[in-house]
């Protein structure tokens, strides 16, 4: 409900989606990163100034400021979260047709009991991100226990 009408009244929307395999090469955070740059760039319009929840993060496009718990404190950085949350809840739902045996539409890929006994039971999709630490584990421990076999 808030993703609309964040829609509706922004001045400007932009989102920044990264592939899991990029995520898996460059890092969480380097990720992470690139991610606001690309939402920055999806802008329609050039900010005056950019506001990024955590640390300070240095944008071509304008200056910036990071503020810790910041989508508590500012109403933009909570707006800007409850988009990215909303777009990748919808992602997750989408790709739950294409991998329904995960139930990526239940738990939108986070790593609840129901997703891990479904890695449990059907392996990994091709997006599971094999840099996660519990999938990195889960991936180890099958492979130490075929060797044993």
């Amino acid at each position: 409900m808030l993703y609309d009408k964040i829609v509706a009244v922004a001045v400007a929307v932009g989102v920044g989606v990264i592939e899991s395999s990029v995520i898996d090469r460059l890092g969480l955070a380097t990720a992470t990163y690139s991610a606001m740059h690309a939402a920055v760039d999806d802008l329609k319009m050039t900010p005056d100034f950019i506001l990024v929840d955590g640390y300070k993060v240095n944008f071509p496009q304008a200056p910036a400021m990071g503020m810790i718990d910041g989508d508590a404190r500012c109403l933009s950085i909570a707006a800007a979260s409850i988009i990215a949350k909303v777009t990748r809840d919808r992602i997750m739902t989408d790709l739950h047709q294409k991998y329904p045996r995960f139930g990526f539409a239940i738990h939108k890929g986070y790593g609840t009991k129901l997703h891990q006994e479904r890695i449990a039971s059907h392996g990994l999709s091709p997006i599971h991100r094999r840099s996660f630490a519990p999938i990195a584990e889960v991936s180890h421990k099958k492979l130490t226990q075929a060797v044993l076999e």
